[in-house]
C-alpha cells in the first residue's frame, strides 16, 4: 500500500471512527483501526463487535493494500501533524507515515484478522434528511437508560405509526418521543442509544439524505462518506404511548427561557434532595412557582407568569425537567399534568411533533 492523503481528511476520518475502537477488549485488534484502499479511495474502519463505523476519504493511491494500526495512537499522532500532504507506505506490517517534517513508523496487525460485521442482504430501506434525523435523535436519545439489566430500555425505538416515522426513548423515569417525518415503509427497529450517539457525531446539518437499511438483526446508516452498522437490541419495547395524556386538569403555557431560568436557580438548592423540586401552578395568579429546600443551605422559591388553566402542584427531578426543556426549541412551552402522581408532559404549544414525559416524585 502506498498513497497520499491530506492531513485534514485523514484527521477527520480518524475522529469519526476511532471512538468505536475498544482498547479494553479481549481482542487486541479491536483497539485498532483498519486502513484500506478501495476504488482509489481510502477507507478507515473501527468496530467493537456491536457497532462498526467506516469513513471514506479521497486519496491518491499508487499501490493498493490494507493494514490495522492502533486507533488511539494514530488519531493523536495525525491530529498533531501540521496541515499538508501525508504519505502512507506499507512495508510488511509496518506503516510508514511521512510528511515534510516527520518520518514515523507505526507497527500494525495484518488486516485479515480484523472482524467484519455481516452484510445486510435482505432488508428494508428508507431515506431521511440528515438534518431532520440529527435534530430528532438529539431530542430523544438522552432519555434512554444506561442500565444494562434492562437492555430493552437502552435502545431507541424507531417505528412507523399511521404513515409517520417516530423515535422514542425512555428510562422509565422520563420518556421522549419525536416525529422524524413520514414513511411508506413499515419500520420497527430498536437501535442501541450508544450507536446513535456515535451517529449524531458524524451526521451533518444539511439536506443530504441518510440511507437507512435494516433487517431483523442489524441496521445500517449511510450518511455521505460515513457508514455505521450496529446490532439491534433484542426484546419487545413497552407500549409507551399509553403514558402520553390526552388532556390535563392543570396546564400552563409560558416562555421556555423563563422556566429554564427558574428551574436552574431552584436546582442549586435541590442538590441535597437528589434534584427534587416542587412546582405549583396557580390559576388565580396566572403563574407557576418552583420551590426547593436544602436543610443545610436554605430554600428558594422562583416564579414565572404564563397562561394558566387549573391549579395544582407536582414534585419533579429538576435535572430531568431541564433536559426536557433544553430538548425543545420553541419560544414557549406547554407544561401539563393531572395530579401529583400522574405523568407530566412538556411540549411545544405551536406543534405536536415532540412529547417529553417526566414521571413525578413522591412528595
Amino acid at each position: 500500500m502506498k498513497l497520499q492523503v491530506t492531513q485534514e481528511n485523514l484527521n477527520r476520518a480518524l475522529g469519526s471512527v476511532a471512538r468505536v475502537a475498544n482498547s479494553r477488549g479481549t481482542l487486541p485488534i479491536l483497539s485498532n483501526v483498519l486502513i484500506k484502499t478501495s476504488n482509489n479511495r481510502l477507507s478507515l474502519s473501527a468496530t467493537n463487535l456491536d457497532i462498526a463505523i467506516t469513513h471514506f476519504i479521497g486519496a491518491k493511491v499508487n499501490e493498493e493494500g490494507s493494514i490495522t494500526v492502533p486507533a488511539r495512537l494514530m488519531q493523536d499522532f495525525v491530529g498533531s501533524l501540521p496541515e499538508g500532504i501525508i504519505e502512507l507506505e506499507l512495508e510488511e506490517t509496518k506503516l510508514h507515515v511521512t510528511t515534510e517534517q516527520y518520518q514515523s513508523v507505526v507497527n500494525g496487525i495484518v488486516a485479515d484478522d480484523f472482524p467484519v460485521m455481516p452484510a445486510i442482504s435482505e432488508g428494508k430501506s428508507w431515506n431521511l434528511p440528515s438534518a431532520a434525523l440529527k435534530k430528532g435523535l438529539g431530542q430523544v436519545v438522552f432519555a434512554a437508560s444506561n442500565d444494562e439489566t434492562r437492555p430493552v430500555l437502552t435502545g431507541v425505538l424507531i417505528h412507523t405509526m399511521g404513515g409517520k416515522l417516530y423515535a422514542a426513548a425512555t428510562d422509565s423515569y422520563r420518556l421522549a418521543e419525536k416525529q422524524l417525518g413520514t414513511s411508506k415503509a413499515d419500520v420497527q427497529v430498536l437501535v442501541p442509544a450508544s450507536a446513535l450517539q456515535d451517529l449524531l457525531r458524524v451526521l451533518g446539518d444539511g439536506d443530504d439524505e441518510v440511507r437507512v437499511t435494516h433487517d431483523d438483526l442489524q441496521v445500517l446508516f449511510q450518511a455521505g462518506d460515513v457508514e455505521l452498522v450496529t446490532r439491534l437490541v433484542e426484546g419487545k419495547y413497552p407500549d409507551y404511548r399509553k403514558l402520553i395524556p390526552d388532556a390535563f386538569t392543570t396546564e400552563v403555557v409560558l416562555k421556555r427561557a423563563d422556566l429554564i431560568n427558574i428551574t436552574k436557580v431552584s436546582s442549586l438548592f435541590a442538590r441535597e434532595s437528589a434534584g427534587s423540586v416542587t412546582i405549583e401552578v396557580d390559576e388565580k395568579k396566572q403563574g407557576l412557582s418552583i420551590r426547593s429546600v436544602a436543610s443545610q443551605l436554605g430554600e428558594n422559591t422562583a416564579t414565572a407568569s404564563g397562561k394558566v388553566s387549573g391549579s395544582g402542584s407536582i414534585t419533579l427531578n429538576s435535572r430531568y425537567l431541564l433536559d426536557g426543556l433544553n430538548a425543545l426549541d420553541g419560544e414557549e412551552v406547554r407544561f401539563g399534568f393531572n395530579g401529583k402522581l400522574e405523568p407530566t408532559l412538556l411540549s411545544d404549544p405551536k406543534g405536536d411533533d415532540y412529547h417529553h414525559i417526566i414521571m413525578p416524585l413522591k412528595s
